[in-house]
């Protein structure tokens, strides 16, 4: 339980900080301090994201930073994205899974270095 509510801290407060939070923080964090497996930490995190966005977005529409339009363009099509890509997590390997969301964060790192 302390592992879950220090997780949820630090992807609240990276979430708020850098505008990133499940994929970055919660996914890894749930596979190698949680011990989840790839499905479980994926769909958990989905699940904390709604909550952590919720409150990052209420924060920073208290101070007038939000484009509501930007918001919704962006965000319909998301919903469409998710459900095709947990139709696809569904039909992957373990392994494949593991080695995909390595490859994603290796490849964001590096870009982000370059």
């Amino acid at each position: 339980m302390l592992r879950l509510v220090l997780i949820g801290l630090l992807a609240g407060f990276f979430s708020a900080l850098f505008g990133v939070g499940g994929g970055i923080v919660v996914v890894p964090l749930l596979l190698l301090v949680a011990h989840y497996s790839e499905r479980p930490a994926m769909a958990t995190s989905l699940a904390a994201v709604l909550v952590i966005s919720i409150a990052g977005a209420a924060t920073y529409a208290f101070h007038g930073e939000v484009k509501l339009g930007a918001a919704a363009i962006v965000g319909l099509p998301a919903m469409a994205g998710a459900v095709a890509g947990t139709a696809l997590q569904q039909r992957l390997a373990n392994r494949t899974l593991s080695l995909a969301f390595a490859a994603l964060l290796t490849a964001l790192g590096v870009r982000l270095l370059v």
